[in-house]
């Protein structure tokens, strides 16, 4: 590959990323998905206390067990650590004791709660990765019980392991090095935790299954900047302000927040994975209908300005007389002239008569895709050509995206078919 066939593909990869994310964000603003993390947030904080308290009252268990036994030490060690308890009765989220009775009112709580919950992680993600079926009602209904003991299991098994790794790096007689290491993994299982259930999460709450390896990485990104966020929350947000306004309330309040942030968060990557699938389609809806279009401001011309990306990827040429459809054939690609003229011809009583032409910017060969017949006449290059020629799928996906796309096609369509019958003979 020469240096200047990489530079460009270094630009074309740099035009798919602005673009990707380009397209999120407009959908994040467009689907409303602030009211949404809004919400989920809400219902999060619903079903964190009980789960919180019930975790205290387990703390407090494991207090009196850990009086005889040093396993039990260390898994409230980590417990404490790993959801620092401490810091949660200090700001006045749950309280400094748990009677037994509340164990099973949380319980309820959590149960109920968590429904609101599933609830509104499905209507964001309905909104998200929009698709006509339903899920079971069965199974609609049964997926909170699902996710709780889930939750739970996952809970304490990382707990354990973390009780585990915190013992085996804090022992000295293993050295410096293996305690650093042991550090890591704990670290690393911690992080591995979050990454895994937000994998999870964008597999498997979505009708229509985005691809592994897309959802992977978009949850480790969005575990990434979860860590950010984590990390420098206390930077901008002092709960002590939140004390001082809301009394009593404001830890809870500065926890809402972060829960929101967070959801915010999870929701715009969760938007940027399903923007993965359609970076090429809002690119050939801004080319088709002739740049940004109309009331597109000036950002959106600048991502979108450059077809390179889709020249190569869609694009083919052809010279002077070249067929690009041949009257009769099967074929049920689409094309869009980018540059060039192209000349429509039909057999007519033996002979082969020309009904016009079509120049760029163009889209054509969308009739046999849309009637299911096979092609109503041949198209030859008037020229040098290129054009972008589109599966059959592609052409759905546009129609489906975009309302003012379809309008054309489907205009350009009717015109063509008018042409065509007042040059057949009746």
């Amino acid at each position: 590959m020469s240096l200047i066939q990489l530079q460009e593909s270094q630009k074309n990869r740099l035009d798919w990323l602005l673009q990707t994310a380009y397209t999120a964000w407009r959908l994040f603003v467009k689907n409303e998905l602030t009211n949404h993390a809004a919400a989920t947030a809400f219902y999060f904080l619903l079903s964190a206390a009980p789960l919180v308290l019930l975790l205290t009252f387990g703390a407090h268990l494991l207090a009196h067990l850990a009086e005889t036994s040093a396993l039990a030490s260390m898994v409230l060690a980590a417990l404490y650590d790993q959801f620092q308890l401490e810091r949660l009765i200090s700001l006045g989220v749950i309280p400094q004791k748990a009677a037994l009775s509340a164990s099973g009112v949380g319980l309820l709580t959590l149960a109920l709660s968590s429904r609101g919950l599933i609830n509104a992680l499905q209507s964001a993600f309905r909104v998200i990765f929009p698709d006509e079926a339903k899920r079971h009602f069965v199974f609609n209904w049964a997926l909170p019980l699902i996710i709780i003991p889930l939750a739970f299991g996952l809970v304490g098994l990382t707990v354990t392991l973390q009780a585990v790794l915190n013992f085996l790096a804090s022992v000295e007689m293993i050295g410096v090095g293996r305690g650093a290491l042991f550090k890591g993994l704990n670290l690393v299982l911690g992080i591995g935790s979050i990454w895994g259930l937000l994998y999870l999460v964008l597999r498997r709450m979505p009708l229509r299954r985005p691809g592994a390896l897309p959802s992977f990485v978009v949850s480790g990104l969005t575990t990434l900047t979860l860590g950010l966020l984590y990390t420098g929350f206390g930077h901008f947000y002092r709960v002590e302000k939140y004390q001082a306004v809301y009394g009593a309330l404001g830890g809870v309040v500065f926890i809402l927040i972060g829960a929101y942030l967070a959801c915010l968060i999870f929701y715009f990557w969760s938007q940027f994975l399903y923007a993965l699938t359609k970076v090429d389609v809002a690119a050939l809806e801004k080319l088709f209908l002739g740049g940004a279009g109309q009331g597109a401001g000036k950002l959106e011309n600048l991502v979108f300005a450059r077809a390179n990306r889709l020249l190569a990827k869609y694009g083919q040429t052809y010279g002077e007389g070249e067929v690009l459809i041949r009257e009769g054939d099967a074929s049920s690609e689409a094309f869009f002239l980018y540059s060039g003229k192209v000349g429509l011809f039909k057999t007519l009583g033996g002979g082969e008569k020309h009904l016009g032409e079509l120049g760029e910017g163009e889209l054509f060969g969308e009739m046999a895709y849309l009637l299911g017949e096979r092609r109503t006449a041949t198209v030859r290059a008037q020229g040098s050509v290129t054009a972008l020629v589109l599966p059959p799928e592609m052409l759905e996906e546009l129609m489906h995206y975009s309302a003012p796309l379809a309008r054309r096609i489907i205009a350009s369509l009717a015109g063509r078919l008018m042409r065509m019958n007042q040059a057949t003979p009746g």
